[in-house]
């Protein structure tokens, strides 16, 4: 019930902000859409939606390739698409109409349908990234909507259809190679790193689209490099009144969820509250179809509020929260392996077996973002945002259970409060130069706290007493990460882009260190229908302060939870250089097939364990590292169908440990001071597809994960088999009273019931074995309100 309370408070905070709006006079939008050659573009359907109309409106562009909406009422904006047929979509955006006027649009689309795109056209001066030289792949409200799930899909299982990307246990995504590393940012904006556990923060509820950006990164992205997942958000005038949903199924799972998004004059808002209970809120550690002891309540908010203050001016507000308990789920049948109370083992067994264990863990993630954009002279745009987040992970042990199968029964509090400030600023120069400046400082207080129950033991790791001691381990620390880029956008020639730059970064945590960082990319328009990119980036990453949790080696000696050696070494910033080069080749309409390399060579190479109970992980270093790869692409949309099917093969190895030694016991790290030995979230290959076809108001698709295994074994000298699931799904809009949409939606996950193993508990920092889901049938209902 509590968190229900919690639910419903979410939802009365945002929704207080919507207020009812009224009709005002009338205006118009028209316009003209036209190719890269400006040709006319004739029969391109266009679509206007806003918070004034009850369903959007739509029409055809004439033989000059204009169109024109007249009767739109004044006083809000609007949201205009073009989608001509083998072309891609464009989407304006917030268009104001006034009463008695008319809006013109001039619309410029391109040949191709793809979803990987690399920027090779000079950008508008307000927008807010340049990829020129990165590789970025597109996930746009059709694919989400598309996907088995909706909108009801994780945002973690959302990303895994990108090429290159490795699910693992608790949610965790790896991309390219690199262990976590990810940045996320809101509508441009960076949001402060939070504290890793396996409940998602981010819902897919709330965006209009999500695009991953990996590669060779321009100067303007910083610390989190691996790839970068930007979220558009939805918008009151996208998403004009509201909407309610009910989904579930199998093992217990049900979620409802409720959205609002409106406009009052110059105001826009949209606001999305859920709350999920399910028996499978972390993957089973056994192979069965029901895990025991796993039940699981989240609740989530999101709020995005917008002022236009003048034409040239925007103030924006975003929040967030996510509030999560979770069971840790049990294995049944183990024997006890400490002595506890003068009772023997079959006793202990008998009194505490280990299916009635009662571990549980607590998440909170708390953010905001306020931001200040503006586009004062048509040739300067800015960016001015202040955030901060609040995250939290709380773990409960079984006090004897723990005790007397692990020989320790730690309680676990990590917090983390950061607050900061970005600041990003374009200039055109003229029409060759795009000039781009921008910083970036944050602070962040993180506090560890351990309260351990563990019994006496010799130096050899014997048990000397059944009568437990406890032992308090209790860390405070306050960070900085604090960074600066310069770039220029340069286009010499209208088929090609070059964007190099400089970026300064440092901190200064557990240690002070700093680097600068020169940045290049190029796209090249070879032909219509050939793009080819390429780029070098030299990368600077702090390692994560949230997760570094300092162990007094000597509070745990001669003890069973003594630690493996008695080495430590501060971990310390990963230091590398990034190559990257790449094909985009889109053959006939609507087809894209692209193809990219990377090689990135590493000093003092991050990489996470869990090194506990806790299911939080530790970061440690590799003294030397080297990622590589190749990834596929291919998208087609033609009609009804879409398609994508993406492969990526990969390497990623380290040697010798410098960092967080105390977590490997000698032989392990002898071993790996020898040897280039694979990373534990290194996956030889890795695929994503799927096929969905609409036609009138049903729509039905199937996509599939593939991957040949994680490792494992000592030192990760041997790894898991390969595994596919298969998931399917339905939906069947009706049109009820005055245009409002009920859309009903069938989904089956791991349609032929594989058992597969992600982990199996063997490995470098690897922790208990975790299973992929069982097969699950789930129901939901979208209702427009």
């Amino acid at each position: 019930m509590h968190v229900l309370k919690k639910v419903c408070c979410v939802v009365l905070f945002l929704f207080a902000a919507a207020a009812v709006w009224a009709a005002g006079p009338e205006g118009a939008i028209a316009g003209r859409v036209v190719d890269s050659g400006g040709n006319a573009v004739a029969g391109a359907l266009v679509q206007v939606s806003g918070p004034l109309l009850h369903e959007p409106r739509g029409a055809a562009t004439d033989a000059s390739g204009r169109f024109r909406f007249e009767g739109l009422p004044a006083g809000a904006s609007y949201d205009v698409k073009v989608s001509p047929v083998g072309m891609n979509p464009v989407v304006r955006k917030n268009i104001r109409v006034r009463a008695g006027a008319t809006v013109m649009l001039p619309f410029t689309v391109a040949a191709g349908a793809t979803e990987v795109t690399v920027t090779a056209a000079p950008p508008d001066i307000n927008q807010k990234r340049t990829e020129t030289g990165s590789s970025v792949y597109r996930i746009t409200p059709m694919i989400i909507q598309t996907l088995p799930e909706g909108r009801s899909t994780p945002l973690n299982q959302v990303v895994l259809q990108a090429p290159g990307v490795v699910q693992d246990s608790y949610g965790q995504l790896h991309v390219r190679g690199d262990h976590g590393d990810l940045q996320y940012r809101i509508n441009g904006i960076l949001l402060p790193e939070g504290i890793s556990g396996f409940g998602q923060t981010l819902s897919t509820r709330f965006a209009e689209s999500i695009d991953l950006v990996t590669g060779a990164l321009p100067a303007q992205y910083g610390d989190r490099t691996a790839g970068v997942v930007e979220i558009e958000t939805r918008s009151g005038a996208v998403a004009g009144g509201g909407s309610a949903d009910l989904y579930g199924g199998a093992r217990g799972t049900f979620e409802p969820s409720v959205t609002s998004g409106g406009s009052k004059g110059s105001f826009f808002y949209f606001a999305t509250a859920s709350c999920l209970e399910s028996d499978l809120g972390v993957e089973s550690p056994t192979p069965g179809p029901d895990p025991m002891h796993d039940h699981t309540r989240q609740a989530k908010g999101f709020g995005y509020f917008s002022w236009i203050l003048n034409p040239d001016n925007r103030l924006s507000v975003i929040l967030g929260t996510a509030d999560s308990g979770f069971e840790i789920p049990n294995v049944p049948g183990q024997s006890p392996a400490f002595r506890y109370g003068g009772l023997d083992p079959a006793e202990l067994a008998s009194r505490y077996p280990s299916s009635s264990l009662d571990e549980t863990q607590q998440e909170t993630n708390h953010y905001g973002i306020v931001a200040w954009q503006g586009n004062p002279n048509g040739r300067t745009g800015f960016q001015l945002a202040l955030f901060s987040r609040y995250s939290s992970v709380n773990y409960h042990p079984d006090p004897i259970g723990d005790l007397i199968y692990n020989g320790v029964a730690a309680s676990v509090f990590r917090s983390s409060f950061g607050n900061g400030l970005q600041g990003d600023l374009a200039f055109r120069l003229n029409p060759h130069h795009t000039l781009r400046w921008g910083f970036f400082a944050g602070a962040d207080h993180a506090r560890s706290d351990n309260t351990s129950a563990v019994f006496p033991a010799d130096a050899l790791g014997n048990q000397t007493s059944d009568a437990p001691l406890t032992i308090v381990d209790n860390h405070v620390k306050t960070g900085w990460l604090y960074g600066a880029y310069m770039q220029d956008e340069w286009h010499p020639t209208g088929r090609l882009t070059v964007n190099f730059g400089l970026r300064a970064d440092g901190m200064d945590a557990y240690i002070r260190a700093g680097q600068i960082s020169p940045r290049a990319g190029l796209v090249w328009k070879v032909t219509p229908k050939v793009t080819l990119h390429a780029g070098y980036a030299r990368y600077f990453t702090p390692p994560p302060l949230e997760l570094i949790a300092p162990t007094s080696i000597e509070k745990f000696k001669d003890t069973t939870n003594a630690l493996p050696t008695d080495a430590d070494t501060n971990v310390k910033a990963e230091r590398s250089h990034y190559f990257d080069v790449g094909v985009v080749f889109e053959p006939v309409a609507g087809l894209s097939l692209g193809l990219d390399g990377y090689v990135k060579r590493v000093t003092d190479l991050l990489d996470e364990g869990q090194f506990g109970q806790a299911l939080v992980f530790s970061p440690f270093n590799y003294a030397k590292g080297r990622i590589s790869g190749i990834e596929i692409t291919t998208h087609l949309r033609r009609g009804g169908w879409t398609a994508y099917l993406n492969a990526a093969c990969s390497s990623a190895k380290g040697k010798e440990v410098v960092s967080g030694q105390f977590n490997f016991d000698a032989e392990e790290l002898a071993y790996i001071a020898s040897h280039d030995v694979h990373l534990d979230h290194d996956q030889t290959w890795t695929g994503s597809g799927g096929v969905s076809y609409r036609w009138t108001k049903t729509s039905v698709s199937v996509n599939a994960l593939y991957g040949s295994g994680l490792r494992r074994g000592f030192a990760n000298t041997l790894s898991l088999p390969a595994y596919m699931q298969v998931n399917l799904g339905a939906t069947r809009s009706v049109t009820l009273r005055r245009g409002r949409a009920l859309e009903f939606r069938l989904s089956v996950l791991n349609v032929f019931d594989r058992v597969y193993e992600i982990r199996d508990g063997t490995g470098i920092g690897v922790g208990a074995p975790q299973y992929g889901p069982r097969r699950a049938r789930y129901a939901g209902v979208h209702w427009e309100l």
